[in-house]
């Protein structure tokens, strides 16, 4: 079995854009198999590229500014960094260059992008907006899901 990385990626001090953060402390009161570590992995940069490089398998989890209905959730499998979404919240360029930095140094991990649709970013706020909070559960959703359908 492939070791497996949960990496929750946002600015926990920007209300609903730390979003990935939150979804990282909600689950952590879950239990996983050994195989799978979570990651509080702030907000992006090139720290975590030995994390990228690492594992085979990636479920990232972030906030995105993309139009959609606030809490939307939204799974996509991004194969390029050109493949992410346009407008990842406040650290867009961080996560695409990392992204496109880890292609240069060899093979991308299979990753499954978990978006969570903000409208906008509050500063100086910890807290979630109602929205946001409430797709927790769907984020929780979505990870077992992958996790799932990566066991089968």
């Amino acid at each position: 079995m492939k070791n497996i990385l949960i990496l929750g990626v946002g600015n926990i001090l920007m209300g609903d854009e730390g979003i990935g953060i939150h979804s990282i402390k909600e689950l952590e009161k879950n239990s996983f198999p050994e195989n799978v570590t979570l990651l509080d992995g702030g907000t992006g940069g090139f720290h975590l590229l030995n994390y990228l490089q690492e594992y085979k398998i990636i479920i990232m989890i972030d906030a995105s500014m993309d139009n959609k209905p606030e809490g939307t959730v939204s799974v996509i499998e991004p194969k390029f960094a050109s493949d992410f979404p346009k407008s990842l919240s406040a650290h867009d360029i961080g996560l695409r260059d990392l992204i496109e930095s880890v292609s240069l140094l060899g093979e991308l991990p299979k990753i499954f992008l978990i978006t969570i649709s903000i409208n906008h970013i509050q500063n100086m706020s910890m807290e979630l907006s109602q929205k946001i909070k409430a797709s927790l559960s769907e984020i929780a959703q979505k990870v077992e899901s992958i996790l799932h359908s990566l066991n089968q």
